[in-house]
């Protein structure tokens, strides 16, 4: 199988991929790691209706990260310690890099002994991905540390047991991944530098569960995934952003009727391409024609309406690893 590269519709083979981080010698042991993990944005999320065998819905997503992020130090320890700041209110055996670093041992039988601290940038329950993100960086920091080359098809297989989005977040250009949203199959040209505003509630959320349960009581067409595709290969970004569809949008404004709000307000804003929701919610993202536009209502989210906003920019990298 040859490699996937950009706008290459063949699945990439782990073994032959050349955008994922290549193999690094194991860290010095008295070393830490400072390890960037990244938001996303789904460009297009089209959830079918119908589950398989384990109860998971067929997904065809289009991500692209963003210039916000977790930041990961992790160490060698004398056991499997994980925190975050601000302090989570939750135990440590259910953060997803705790996961992570556990799957790991078990897939390279090793114990997984390191100290991880995450100091959490992106909010919780917003659709950015945040704890997908937080457990990618961890696998690729114990590669690092262990000397495992991240193209082993072991690695692959940890992210998916831990989440669907976590196999996007080992790469970095925006992707197309299907089955339950956790099968990269094609890579394409980054959007690298597009401005994006994000905007949520200040408070509250949408669980994935409860949005995907309404979605099935009301199941609603996704949007045809070949017309972003297209515009993806040809990197026609005025036909990207008129593609830029969520069929779980409609459910994440009943939830949430704050999200409903948002979406309506950025909408009437000046200078936006697109806007939509992120995954199930609760952050709306507008693709905006520039960052001066992004930062203005970003500012306007926060001093007229109270939400939580921020200014971001689409990068092209997955997690980033600098060794202390």
């Amino acid at each position: 199988m040859t490699a996937v590269g950009w706008g290459s519709s063949s699945a990439p083979n782990p073994a032959f991929d050349p955008y994922r981080a290549a193999a690094q010698p194991a860290a010095p042991q008295g070393n830490f790691m400072l390890i960037t993990a990244p938001a996303k944005i789904n460009l297009y999320l089209g959830v079918h209706e119908g589950t398989d065998d384990e109860g998971y819905h067929r997904v065809d997503t289009v991500m692209t990260t963003l210039d916000i992020s977790d930041t990961i130090a992790i160490a060698p320890s004398d056991r499997l310690m994980v925190k975050t700041v601000p302090e989570a209110d939750f135990p440590q055996e259910s953060n997803t890099a705790y996961k992570a670093a556990v799957a790991m041992g078990e897939a390279f039988g090793r114990e997984p002994s390191f100290a991880i601290l995450i100091d959490k940038h992106i909010p919780v329950r917003a659709g950015l991905g945040g704890p997908s993100t937080d457990a990618a960086a961890t696998i690729m920091g114990i590669c690092r540390y262990w000397g495992v080359d991240p193209r082993d098809e072991r690695i692959d297989a940890v992210a998916r047991s831990i989440g669907a989005d976590v196999p996007f977040f080992l790469y970095g250009p925006p992707a197309h991944l299907d089955g339950r949203g956790d099968t990269m199959r094609e890579l394409f040209r980054p959007l690298t530098g597009t401005p994006v505003a994000l905007v949520k509630p200040m408070t509250g959320g949408v669980s994935t569960v409860e949005a995907y349960h309404r979605f099935d009581e009301s199941p609603i067409e996704a949007q045809s995934l070949e017309p972003m595709l297209e515009a993806m290969r040809s990197h026609d970004e005025q036909a990207i952003f008129d593609c830029v569809s969520n069929n779980l949008a409609p459910v994440a404004r009943e939830l949430c009727p704050e999200i409903g709000e948002i979406v309506d307000w950025m909408r009437e804003q000046p200078d936006v391409r697109a806007v939509d929701v992120c995954g199930s919610g609760a952050t709306v993202f507008a693709v905006c024609a520039t960052q001066m536009a992004a930062e203005k209502i970003g500012i306007a989210a926060m001093k007229e309406h109270g939400w939580w906003a921020q200014a971001a920019r689409m990068e092209k990298s997955g997690p980033i690893i600098a060794v202390g």
